[in-house]
C-alpha cells in the first residue's frame, strides 16, 4: 500500500516523503509545481534508491485524482497542496479559498469515491489568531486574522463534520508552527520559486550574498528584545510527526487535532545570532516597520502530541540553522 502526498515536492511535503520512505512506506506524489521543483522528485529517488511515482497536476483536477487512485493502492493521503502566503491571501482571497478549501473538498470527494478514509491535513497555527493566552493549546479559541488562516480553519471545520458524518474516517489535522532546516543529506530543503514567505530563506540569501541585508520588520514589540518571537521547528522533527500521525490514524478513527511545535519561542534577533554562530556567516540587517498582521509572539503547547503520538521535537535551533545553510551551500554547488 502507498501514501499519496499532494504537494509532495514542496518544502514540508518532500521531507515527509523522505521520512516515510525511510520508515519503509511507499509514496506517490502529486504536485502542480507552483512553489516547488520537479528535480526534488529525482533527489528523493536518489535518497531511497527506488523510483517514486510522480504526477504533475492540480489537486482540484478530478481526472488526475481518479487516475492516481485507480493505478495505485493508496491507503492514506497526506494533503500539503495549499497556498501559504499571508500577504498574497489578502490580495487574492478567491485564489486561496479556491485552492485551499476547494482543493481539499475535491480531494476528499475523490477519496470517498475510492473507499479511502485515512487523511492527514497540513494545517497551521494561524487558525488561532491573536493569542488569548500562551502557549497555544489545541482548545485555544480559533479566530484567524487573515484569509490564509481562514482557509485552513474552514478546511478543519469540513474535516470535523466529515468525521462525524461517517465513522470510517480517520483524520489527523496537524497545526504547524514555523518549520525550518533541511534533510541531513542536504539535498532537499526550503527552496521557494518566488519571493520567500519565511525568515530562513532570506537569511540564507543574505549569507550567500544574494541580498545585501536582512530587513527585520519591527523592533518595538513587547518581547524580550523587541523583535517578533516564533516557535521554530526542524522540518525533520515535523516530518517525523507525520509518520507518527500516520500510525495514529491507522489504528484510531475520528478527528485528531494536534499542534506540532517545540514550545520554545525564539526572536528574530536570536535566530540571526544563532545562525551566525552556527555557520560563521555575517548577516547584515536593517530595521524596518512592522508588517500588518504580524503578532508579537506565539508558540505551541505540544503536550497533546507528546502523549497521543509519542512524539516530540528534539532538534535544536543551532541544528536547524546549520542544516539550512548546508543545504544552501549544496544547492549553490549544483548550479555552479
Amino acid at each position: 500500500m502507498s501514501i499519496l502526498l499532494t504537494g509532495g515536492l514542496g518544502f514540508i511535503g518532500s521531507h515527509v516523503a523522505a521520512s516515510l520512505l525511510e520508515h519503509g512506506h511507499d509514496v506517490v506524489i502529486l504536485d502542480n509545481l507552483c512553489n516547488s521543483q520537479a528535480s526534488v522528485a529525482r533527489q528523493l529517488e536518489l535518497l531511497c534508491a527506488k523510483p517514486i511515482p510522480f504526477y504533475e497536476g492540480d489537486v482540484r483536477d478530478n481526472a488526475i485524482l481518479a487516475t492516481i487512485f485507480s493505478k495505485h493502492p493508496i491507503a492514506a493521503v497526506m494533503h500539503f497542496a495549499g497556498l501559504k502566503s499571508v500577504a498574497q491571501s489578502a490580495t487574492d482571497p478567491l485564489l486561496y479559498f479556491d485552492n485551499n478549501v476547494g482543493g481539499t473538498i475535491t480531494l476528499l470527494q475523490a477519496m470517498q469515491q475510492h473507499g479511502i478514509y485515512q487523511f492527514i491535513f497540513s494545517s497551521s497555527a494561524t487558525v488561532y489568531g491573536i493569542p488569548q493566552y500562551l502557549p497555544y493549546d489545541e482548545v485555544h479559541p480559533t479566530c484567524p486574522i487573515n484569509p490564509y488562516g481562514r482557509t485552513k480553519l474552514q478546511a478543519e471545520e469540513i474535516l470535523a463534520d466529515l468525521a462525524v458524518s461517517d465513522k470510517r474516517w480517520a483524520i489527523a489535522s496537524l497545526r504547524y508552527f514555523n518549520p525550518i532546516g533541511a534533510h541531513p543529506s542536504y539535498t532537499i530543503g526550503e527552496l521557494p520559486n518566488d519571493q520567500p514567505n519565511n525568515l530562513m530563506p532570506y537569511i540564507n540569501q543574505v549569507a550567500s550574498k544574494q541580498r545585501p541585508f536582512l530587513t527585520v520588520f519591527g523592533n518595538d514589540y513587547d518581547t524580550k528584545d523587541g523583535t517578533g518571537e516564533r516557535d521554530y521547528i526542524h522540518v525533520m522533527d515535523l516530518a517525523e510527526g507525520h509518520v507518527a500521525a500516520l500510525r495514529l490514524i491507522q489504528k484510531s478513527a475520528g478527528l485528531h487535532t494536534l499542534n506540532l511545535g517545540t514550545g520554545q519561542p525564539y526572536s528574530v534577533l536570536e535566530m540571526i545570532q544563532t545562525f551566525e554562530k552556527a555557520t560563521g556567516q555575517s548577516i547584515p540587517m536593517k530595521i524596518g516597520p512592522r508588517r500588518q498582521g504580524d503578532l508579537p509572539i506565539y508558540y505551541a503547547c505540544a503536550d497533546k502530541a507528546k502523549v497521543i503520538l509519542q512524539w516530540e521535537a528534539k532538534r535544536t535551533l543551532k541544528e536547524m540553522c546549520e542544516s539550512a545553510w548546508k543545504f544552501e551551500l549544496q544547492r549553490q554547488s549544483l548550479f555552479k
